[in-house]
C-alpha cells in the first residue's frame, strides 16, 4: 500500500515529502546540549552556534535529510529555535510530557514536532499543539515504543491466557506487535479526529522481530506514512545488525519512509549506516563508494587510519567514484581494479592508482633517520596527491 506523503519544511528550511512516491529519508538525532548557543544577554554564543552549524553541514553532505533535538525545557526551544532561523536543514522537536515546549518550538523554524499525544496531558493541550502545526504547516510524528506504552495496554501484555487484540477477534494472541500498533492507531484517531492529517508514526521495540511485526501489521491496515527505527538498539556493531536486519526486511515490503539508525555512537555513523543500507537496497543511489580491504600481516599501508582520517570527507563529496583503500599490492591495483581512485602500500612505497593503473609512486626519504619523520612525510605526500587526483574528476 502506497502511503499518503508528508509535506516536511516551508520558507528558507528544505522542503521534503515522507510517503507517497518520496525517495526514503534519512534521519539523525542531535546527541549534545544545545544550551551553549545562549548567553544570559539576549546575544547568542556565535563561535558555539557557527560549531553547531558546521556539523550540521556535514551531516547533511553525508545525506542525513532530518536532524532532530531533544527539547526538554523552555530554554533547550529557545536554542533549538535560534539554530533553525541559521540553517536550512530540516529540525525536528522531540517533545515529551510538556505541550508548552512545542508551542514555543513553534514560534520558530522548526519543520516538524516529535510528540506521544499519551504524554501530552489534558486533550485541550494536544489540541493547542495541533491547531499551531496546522498555522504553520508543520508535521508531526506520532512517536511509541515498548518503553513508553499507555498502562492499560501493558497491563494487557502481563496477563495470562491468550487474550485477543481488541482490534482484530481473529487475530493472535495479544502480544507486543499489537499493543505497538493499538498505541498508534489511537493517537491517529484523536490527530485525525482534530482534521490533521500532516503527521507520520514510529513503532519501535529494541527487539527486531518485534518492530517488524509491528510496522507489517500498521502497514496492512494503514496508508499513514512509517518512520522505521530499531530503539536502543545498542552499540556500533549489534546497532548495526539489528537495523540493518530490520530495514531490509521491511523496505523489501514497501514498508518504511524515512528512517533513523538508533546507535550509542556519533550522529555522523548513524547517517553512514543509514545510506549504506538505502543504498544495498537500491533505495539511494549515487555518492562516492568506498571499498577497502579489512587489513592482514601483509600489509603495507594503514588501511584503517586512512580510512578513519577520509572516510566523512569522501563520503560528503558530490561525486559519483568508487574509492579503494588497500593495504598492500595483492588487494591494491589488481582486486581493486575497478576503482575510479586507489591508494595502497607496498614496502617502502605508497601507491596511488586509477582502474588498476599506478598513477603515483611515493617512495620513502632515505635521508631522513628519524623513522617517525620518514613515515610522516611519506603519508602527507600520499594524501597530497590523493587529494588532487581525487579533485581532477
Amino acid at each position: 500500500m502506497i502511503s499518503r506523503t508528508v509535506q516536511i519544511g516551508a520558507g528558507h528550511v528544505k522542503q521534503i515529502g515522507i510517503g507517497g512516491l518520496s525517495p526514503v529519508s534519512i534521519q539523525t538525532m542531535w546527541k549534545e546540549g544545545i544550551l551553549v548557543v545562549l548567553k544570559e544577554s539576549k546575544e547568542y554564543n556565535k563561535d558555539a552556534l557557527f560549531s553547531i552549524l558546521e556539523r550540521i553541514a556535514v551531516l547533511e553532505s553525508l545525506g542525513c535529510d532530518l536532524l532532530r533535538f531533544a527539547v526538554p525545557d523552555m530554554e533547550s526551544a529557545r536554542a533549538l529555535n535560534l539554530i533553525a532561523s541559521k540553517t536550512s536543514m530540516p529540525l525536528v522537536a522531540d517533545i515529551h510530557f510538556d505541550y508548552r515546549l512545542a508551542l514555543e518550538c513553534l514560534k520558530g523554524d522548526v519543520a516538524k514536532i516529535r510528540i506521544n499525544p499519551g504524554n501530552i496531558g489534558k486533550k485541550e493541550n494536544l489540541v493547542q499543539v495541533v491547531e499551531a502545526c496546522k498555522d504553520k504547516n508543520v508535521g508531526i510524528r506520532i512517536g511509541v515504543n515498548f518503553g513508553s506504552l499507555p498502562k492499560d495496554l501493558l497491563a494487557r501484555l502481563e496477563e495470562p491466557g491468550d487474550k485477543k487484540s481488541d482490534t482484530n477477534e481473529d487475530a493472535e494472541p495479544f502480544n507486543v506487535e499489537n499493543a505497538l500498533v493499538e498505541a498508534a492507531e489511537r493517537e491517529c484517531a484523536v490527530l485525525e479526529n482534530l482534521g490533521f492529517y500532516n503527521y507520520l508514526v514510529s513503532m519501535k521495540a529494541s527487539n527486531v522481530r518485534e518492530t517488524i511485526a509491528a510496522n507489517e501489521l500498521f502497514s496492512s491496515r494503514n496508508n499513514i506514512p512509517l518512520h522505521l527505527g530499531v530503539t536502543e538498539a545498542g552499540p556500533m556493531i549489534p546497532g548495526i545488525v539489528k537495523s540493518t536486519i530490520a530495514f531490509t526486511h521491511l523496505l523489501s515490503k514497501g514498508i518504511g519512509n524515512t528512517l533513523r539508525v538508533s546507535l550509542s555512537d556519533s550522529p555522523e555513523n548513524e547517517v553512514i549506516c543509514a545510506r549504506e543500507i538505502l543504498s544495498e537496497n537500491g533505495l539511494r543511489m549515487g555518492g562516492v563508494k568506498i571499498v577497502s580491504c579489512p587489513r592482514c600481516g601483509r600489509n603495507g599501508f594503514d588501511v584503517h587510519a586512512f580510512v578513519n582520517k577520509w572516510q566523512n570527507e569522501l563520503l560528503g563529496l558530490d561525486k559519483n567514484l568508487q574509492i579503494a583503500v588497500m593495504g598492500c599490492v595483492v588487494n591494491g591495483p589488481g582486486e581493486a581494479r575497478t576503482a575510479d581512485l586507489g591508494i595502497t602500500g607496498a614496502g617502502d612505497r605508497v601507491l596511488i592508482f586509477k582502474k588498476g593503473e599506478i598513477v603515483h609512486t611515493i617512495r620513502s626519504d632515505e635521508s631522513i633517520k628519524d623513522e617517525n619523520e620518514r613515515l610522516k612525510k611519506m603519508n602527507s605526500d600520499a594524501d597530497t596527491l590523493f587529494r588532487k587526483e581525487l579533485y581532477s574528476f
